[in-house]
């Protein structure tokens, strides 16, 4: 009888531990619910059409097979200023080439940073890529030097000898008459020209397809946002931030410790030459900052403008900046985030884009031709390319603009707002993301009629006059342009002037047409480019044809 009592004692206590437990469940879930929906109202609330997101993902499922594609079809359903969400961060994409000049140049200062992300770690990180702020202008101001012009001259005869080497590997391919992958060909070379005009070491990846730091590279760029733990930290981004820094990753920690022991090999070996022997090149140029006074204006930056070739030239919006002197100096896990993102951006964005030259001179015998033409004119005057007479080469220079406007390696990028705006009318909140859809605007026929086809003409100095000059960004624009371009085309110039004196590509039964395209991280092509290569006789023999 008394445990009968006993017993009946105990289920008000066990019912109302099942009462607390199934509330706070209910709390719980109502909570996690919240969190997941909250952020989708922001678009709406400013006026930007978008598509309907996921709770916790967003749209970001939207681009499960890249965002070349993706981007298209949201610009077209939802208008030139739309948005998406990635995760929970609202993504306002802006297409209209007047918005676009004055986010990147006349308020520069509300959009200095590119989108922050939490996914990097240490030391990609620590590169340009990833600074924001007074630490981004910091670095810049030192890296600019290292692209100017004076640096360009110096740098030739290693992108030559380079040069000698893809030749002859052309040369092997096109005596057997078979077909290759001219994107992988061209990576080596562009890996090689990076490990030496940067870092003054010989990587040697031509005579080895399979050299270490090719197959490293290729691995960085396959990123995906559709990996477990990529998605996960979209979706729980507070959570899951600190667990990337602690929780191993075998692939992401290899990669690093490849590159990271490399360019310490690379420091190491430069620190233990005599100074009279050291090259000044990229990695010199780091290791020899020191404290310095010296301030470089945002105008210098503006690579893509060119308008560091002419300082006093300033305008008033940089006057302010030019009042702030800075202490010049790099930290040692900056000096590596530098050295790794030259490495890696330098040998993906032009190997691609000298890939998609070439399948286009293959696709259009016409312009092909024109390139002979022009080459073989070229050597009449001259025995060797160099800096100031590559600049002659003027249908070439078309050629690699539109092979640019239809194959823009980077071809979208973002900014962050720092504070509340309105552009051209439309509102941006503070800490909202501003996307460049750099894929779309080539492609947009209002400023390219027949956008699918290949027209270098249309970057004659006459048709440029007409034209919007923010339609076309392959380097950016702005104090944050792309701050290697005089070296990305440079490179490109000398190889294909030196291609193109000896070879003739055509397609092949393995050639792709069209392309089919990867464009999670960088533009480039799924499944390589796969051409013939055939010899050709030059109008005229000089010492390289021996």
């Amino acid at each position: 009888m008394d445990a009968a009592v006993d017993i009946l004692k105990l289920v008000p206590v066990k019912v109302n531990v099942m009462s607390v437990s199934v509330s706070l469940l209910v709390v719980f879930l109502v909570l996690l619910y919240w969190y997941s929906v909250y952020p989708y109202s922001v678009l709406a609330r400013i006026g930007i059409n978008h598509p309907k997101p996921m709770p916790f993902f967003g749209n970001m499922f939207l681009f499960r097979e890249g965002f070349w594609d993706a981007h298209n079809e949201l610009i077209k359903k939802y208008g030139r200023v739309c948005g998406y969400y990635l995760g929970r961060r609202p993504i306002i994409v802006i297409s209209e080439p007047d918005m676009i000049k004055q986010i990147l140049v006349k308020d520069f200062t509300n959009f200095p940073n590119r989108m922050h992300l939490r996914l990097s770690t240490k030391p990609i990180s620590e590169s340009i890529l990833f600074l924001r702020d007074e630490r981004w202008k910091r670095v810049r101001s030192i890296l600019t030097p290292t692209f100017s012009a004076a640096k360009m001259k110096e740098m030739v005869p290693l992108i030559n000898i380079a040069a000698d080497t893809l030749v002859e590997n052309l040369k092997s391919f096109a005596d057997s008459g078979q077909s290759f992958d001219v994107h992988r060909c061209l990576g080596s070379f562009t890996m090689d020209v990076i490990a030496s005009v940067g870092f003054g070491t010989q990587v040697d990846s031509q005579r080895n397809p399979d050299n270490p730091f090719v197959k490293h590279a290729k691995q960085f760029f396959s990123f995906t946002f559709f990996r477990p733990m990529v998605m996960l930290l979209i979706a729980f981004p507070f959570l899951i931030s600190p667990l990337i820094r602690i929780v191993p990753n075998k692939r992401r920690d290899e990669l690093n410790n490849f590159f990271v022991s490399s360019i310490k090999n690379m420091i190491k070996h430069r620190e233990e030459q005599p100074a009279n022997e050291r090259r000044r090149d990229f990695l010199q140029l780091m290791l020899d900052v020191k404290s310095t006074k010296e301030c470089v204006s945002l105008e210098d930056f503006d690579v893509v403008n060119q308008t560091d070739v002419d300082a006093p030239t300033r305008t008033k919006q940089y006057e302010e900046p030019l009042k702030k002197a800075q202490k010049r100096i790099l930290t040692e896990d900056e000096i590596l985030g530098q050295a790794f993102i030259f490495l890696l951006a330098g040998y993906e964005t032009t190997s691609s884009t000298l890939a998609f030259a070439c399948y286009q001179m293959a696709l259009n015998m016409e312009c092909q031709k024109k390139v002979f033409s022009e080459v073989d004119e070229f050597y009449t005057r001259h025995d060797t390319p160099d800096y100031n007479n590559v600049q002659e080469l003027q249908y070439l220079d078309i050629v690699i603009s539109e092979t640019l406007r239809m194959f823009p390696p980077g071809f979208r990028f973002a900014r962050d707002a720092a504070e509340d705006c309105t552009v051209n009318g439309q509102f941006i909140p503070r800490g909202a993301t501003v996307e460049i859809p750099v894929g779309y605007l080539h492609y947009n026929a209002d400023y390219w009629p027949e956008p699918e086809r290949f027209i270098p003409e249309r970057f004659t100095a006459e048709a440029k006059a007409e034209r919007h000059p923010f339609a076309y960004l392959p380097f950016g624009a702005g104090p944050r342009s792309c701050v290697g371009m005089r070296l990305a085309l440079l490179e490109a110039k000398i190889a294909m002037l030196r291609i193109f004196r000896r070879f003739q590509f055509e397609t092949c039964p393995q050639t792709e047409i069209p392309l089919e395209l990867k464009s999670n991280s960088t533009l480039g092509p799924k499944n390589g480019i796969f051409l013939k290569i055939i010899h050709r006789q030059p109008v005229a023999c000089h010492k390289e044809d021996l």
